[in-house]
Order: C-alpha cells, then structure tokens, then sequence
C-alpha cells in the first residue's frame, strides 16, 4: 500500500435486503478492494447493541469515511442514525479533545425512491438532495471532517426495468478507484450538489 492511499470504511445501513435492487448490489460492488473495509451494520447489530469502542477505532482506522444506505423519510435508516447518537461522542468526535475525525472525508452513496426532478425547490419534495442531507453535513462540520456530494441514485424503484443500475455501479467502482489512487478532486467534489453527475470532473485521468 503506497503512503497516500487512503483508507475508505463503508456503514451500509439497509433493513430490508430482500427488497433491494440498488443498495445490496451497490455494497457488493464495494468489496474486493484492498483499501476498502465493508461493514453491514444490520447484519453485525441486530439487536442494535453497537460496540461503541470497536466503531470508534474504524473510524481512527480510515480516512474516507461512507454512509451508504436508501433514504427513508429525508434521512437514514434508524440504525445508522442509533449508531451516530452512539458512537460520535463528546470527546471523540467532537468537543476540545474530540479530535479524531479531523481531517477526514465523508460522503452519502444513497438511493431516493423520488425522481431527480422532484427533488428541487418547484418539486414534490422541494428540496435538493443535498439541502435534505444538512444535518449529515453539519455532522461532519462539527466533527472536522469534510463534506462531499453525495453520490446519488434516484428513481430508485425502476432503475432495474430502465437499465441505469450497471452505469450506477461502474461510476461508484471508479470512484473507489480514484481514491486508491488519488486521483479524486476533493475540494471540486465538497462543492457539486451530486457526485455521480459530475464523475469526469471530479477524477483526474
């Protein structure tokens, strides 16, 4: 492993597998990295008894840090949430001597059940993604961390039947590949409104 090649952790978050058609393919997609470290929080917390120091160390652990999960009600999955209440504590994460994720980076690979249209001021949900994503970004503001767009799949219900999950896929394979090997623009990427709309301008070839 060569000096700069940072280290990414992925929390995927889905409580309903069975029923995914994006999200599961999305987090297998994300295993066989050397640099990649996979975690399934459902399947590791059942009972959601989260092992506060075990998750804290995963976070001193690496430097890009991901939560990958399908948006329920404009937020994530209780678990995750239960797992930030838990595991972001004053002193670790945040405070005068919580300084652990300074310096680090963090995204949402998520997926929106809405069309990418309805997710602006004249739509349905009247709101951007990443407008709705604001309390994971402040998150990460408090925290030191820095914040990128979020990599976004929407329409999520017939992604399958129009073909648009394979690119999907390639695109977040690519941005994996571009951390390794350092080729991501992160100042570019903190200040898109999506990641994958802008894959070409975000990775250096």
């Amino acid at each position: 492993m060569s000096a700069f090649q940072k280290k990414v952790l992925i929390l995927f978050a889905h409580p309903s597998q069975n029923r995914s058609e994006i999200n599961v393919p999305l987090f297998n997609a994300s295993k066989g990295f050397d640099h990649v470290t996979t975690v399934d929080l459902y399947a590791e917390y059942p009972n959601f008894r989260i092992d506060i120091d075990k998750e804290q160390q995963r976070l001193r652990d690496h430097d890009v840090i991901v939560f990958m999960f399908p948006l329920y009600w404009y937020s994530t999955p209780s678990l995750l949430k239960e797992w930030q209440d838990l595991v972001l504590e004053y002193g670790f994460a945040y405070g005068s001597e919580g300084k652990a994720l300074v310096g680090k980076k963090f995204l949402c690979a998520l997926t929106a059940g809405g069309s990418e249209s309805s997710y602006r001021k004249e739509g349905f949900n009247h709101f951007t993604i990443r407008q709705l994503l604001q309390p994971l970004e402040q998150m990460a503001e408090l925290t030191g961390m820095e914040f990128l767009a979020p990599f976004a799949l929407f329409g999520a219900g017939t992604a399958t039947e129009e073909q648009r999950i394979s690119k999907h896929l390639t695109n977040w394979r690519r941005v994996l590949m571009a951390i390794k090997e350092d080729k991501l623009d992160y100042d570019v990427a903190s200040k898109l409104s999506k990641l994958n709309h802008s894959i070409d301008l975000v990775i250096a070839e």
